[in-house]
């Protein structure tokens, strides 16, 4: 394989990268996240690795408080300050921190922009299927199996009577 094909297939930049938005007012709204690598990325090599890069707006969270049963997760803060709301205790965060989730129910987690300017880090996760994620605050769970397409595209959002929207009780 040339260079060319290795670099293809194994560097991305984060400066280079599609954003989606995702909105969800008013506590979710404007948020930037990419993938960088991993399955979910057209021609990366990384098949049990995933990672992103994520820029949330002062005042605003990441996604709703929840856990993992399979994947584990690791947030890279580049820049900005912020909160970690997790097992149900608020911790400061700041540039340089290096933040390491284990799946579990001991560690529902969630990042809180707290401070007056963007908080841009780097998400990292394995990528384990199936993976089921539960919502502590709305009482719901996530069951999904596959890494492809958009989160909301890869599985069924629940509650243990009924299947309900991702956005469903969240604030």
């Amino acid at each position: 394989m040339t260079a060319e094909a290795l670099r293809a297939k194994l560097i991305r930049n984060i400066d280079d990268v599609e954003f989606d938005v995702a909105t969800r007012a008013p506590l979710y709204d404007g948020g930037r996240s990419a993938p960088v690598i991993g399955p979910r990325v057209a021609g990366a090599a990384a098949r049990r690795l995933g990672a992103g890069i994520d820029i949330l707006p002062p005042g605003k969270r990441s996604c709703p408080y929840h856990l993992h049963h399979a994947q584990e997760e690791m947030f890279v803060i580049l820049e900005g300050s912020g909160t970690l709301r997790v097992a149900g205790e608020m911790i400061a965060i700041r540039a340089g921190d290096v933040i390491d989730i284990p799946p579990g129910p001991e560690y529902p987690h969630q990042i809180i922009n707290t401070s007056d300017a963007p908080l841009k880090y780097l998400s990292i996760s394995t990528q384990e299927y199936p993976e089921v994620c539960e919502y502590p605050d709305s009482g719901k769970y996530l069951a999904f199996s596959r890494p492809f397409g958009p989160l909301l595209d890869r599985g069924r959002m629940h509650r243990p009577d009924t299947s309900l929207d991702y956005w469903d009780g969240e604030p």
